[in-house]
């Protein structure tokens, strides 16, 4: 694993740029916003995909596989830090000496060089969950007040196609990740943190690391920091700031923006009261946990001096990003859909999500552990959220990422932690996988895959199942 250099100087001119591993969320939008902004990209990835061919149509120059001759007369590469330190094209960029930039230290340097200086207001948002689609709906409300913000998100935002973009405004909205560290390397002018659950300690070690970070990055913004009033991490980092302009949100009380009168049902709607003025959001996306995301959003916003009620409209407009609660299909009258939940909490928000829209059907999950030490740390918080929300879970092997294997820990055990055996099956073969979930399904039910590896590439296979068992009698099993 790559990690970002906090330290660094950044060089002054990049030339051309080549990334390893280009068709990343991260990567690719970023990639995005330098082709944009007219910069010459080339870059590798392991397949093809929509995403790289989006880019190539902007003019990138594009490799499947990884060879050290694809760097061809880069200047600077940029990586990932899944990347594995063994890449040919690393090696490559280390032999000849190139100056080599972390993903996060690439974005760092396109904040800084992007646009005028003195004008740039960079909202920056953090937290364990829900930074993606809290993102989102920031970039969606800027542009229907029609500030033309830049912006790079880790998911494509639904209603405008895009996961990036270079606008011509003030604001630039990013997603800043908190799991290396590499959110205390932007120069913040609005802090959101969503929340400050519990999550990569294996780069922090400690919870009290993980919530320092937390605190000088929300210290550092120049001009206010929006922080929830309801997650308990968030509170004991509020606790500590120093800030002299804070914003809080949620349903607590004494919240700034309070959160009230939440409808969940289907899409959600609720009240969000400040300075005692009451307006009301309805959403086109379901997920009480999103009237908090939309509420931290509705704060950013009045923050930086819009008008409330504007605001709250302008948030109505937001119609989701990808692998986010993101239907893909419907077969046999069951809908299929992915999220990228890969934390209990997340899972939690997700599968609460899809009660609050299966009607009388029941709610199938098929889990994919991301990270081997994540796995070994909260097998049993995972079995729990599982257990309670679903109907039925199906365990696929774990998805290790940039960690290398650890003795004994596979999706089995997540299958081992429920109390009620017959509601689970640990599945590592993803076409058996898919042919149970089949099995069980009946009209009338949801199945959602649950991860932020590559478990969506399982989805084309459970369609297939669906498709082929439609003409079959539905056994169902003894828990579902």
């Amino acid at each position: 694993m790559i990690k970002p250099d906090l330290s660094l100087e950044l060089p002054a001119t990049l030339g051309r740029l080549h990334f390893v591993g280009i068709g990343g969320a991260g990567m690719s939008g970023i990639a995005r916003v330098f082709l944009e902004s007219g910069y010459q990209v080339s870059g590798s990835d392991r397949s093809d995909s929509a995403t790289v061919e989006g880019l190539r149509e902007l003019g990138a120059q594009i490799f499947i596989g990884h060879a050290a001759e694809h760097l061809g007369a880069a200047d600077t590469v940029v990586v990932t830090g899944a990347l594995w330190e063994d890449n040919p094209e690393y090696q490559e960029a280390l032999r000849r000496g190139l100056p080599v930039l972390h993903r996060a230290n690439a974005l760092d340097w396109l904040i800084r060089h992007h646009g005028d200086a003195a004008r740039r207001r960079l909202v920056s948002v953090a937290g364990a969950h829900g930074k993606t689609t809290s993102t989102g709906m920031v970039v969606t409300a800027l542009t229907e007040l029609a500030a033309d913000p830049s912006f790079v998100n880790g998911g494509v935002i639904a209603g405008l196609g895009r996961s990036s973009r270079a606008g011509a405004g003030e604001f630039f909205v990013v997603e800043a990740d908190e799991s290396d560290g590499s959110f205390e390397l932007y120069d913040t002018a609005v802090a959101l943190i969503t929340n400050v659950d519990d999550d990569h300690l294996d780069h922090y070690g400690t919870k009290a690391a993980f919530e320092d970070a937390f605190v000088r990055f929300a210290d550092a913004a120049s001009e206010l920091v929006v922080i929830s009033s309801d997650d308990v991490g968030a509170v004991a980092v509020h606790r500590r700031l120093a800030h002299p302009h804070v914003l809080t949100f949620g349903t607590a009380e004494a919240a700034d923006v309070r959160v009230l009168d939440v409808v969940a049902e289907g899409p959600v709607s609720f009240t969000a009261r400040h300075l005692g003025v009451d307006h009301r959001i309805a959403l086109r996306v379901p997920g009480p946990h999103n009237a908090l995301n939309a509420a931290g959003a509705f704060a950013v916003l009045v923050g930086l001096g819009f008008d409330p009620a504007a605001a709250a409209l302008a948030l109505e407009s937001f119609d989701g990003t990808g692998r986010r609660f993101e239907l893909h299909a419907t077969v046999r009258g069951v809908r299929v859909f992915d999220d990228y939940a890969h934390h209990p909490t997340e899972v939690a928000a997700a599968l609460a999500t899809a009660r609050s829209v299966v009607g009388s059907g029941r709610v199938i999950a098929v889990h994919q552990p991301h990270l081997y030490s994540r796995t070994q740390a909260m097998a049993g918080e995972f079995a729990e959220a599982y257990e309670r929300l679903a109907d039925h879970t199906i365990v696929l092997d774990v998805y290790g990422a940039r960690e290398d294997p650890i003795d004994g820990v596979t999706g089995a055990l997540v299958a081992d932690r429920f109390r009620d055996a017959s509601r689970v099956d640990f599945v590592p073969d993803w076409q058996a996988a898919a042919d149970r979930v089949a099995e069980i399904a009946r009209e009338g039910d949801l199945v959602m895959t649950l991860s932020c590896g590559d478990v969506y590439r399982i989805i084309p296979q459970v369609l297939g199942s669906l498709e082929a068992s439609a003409s079959a009698p539905s056994h169902g099993s003894a828990s579902a």
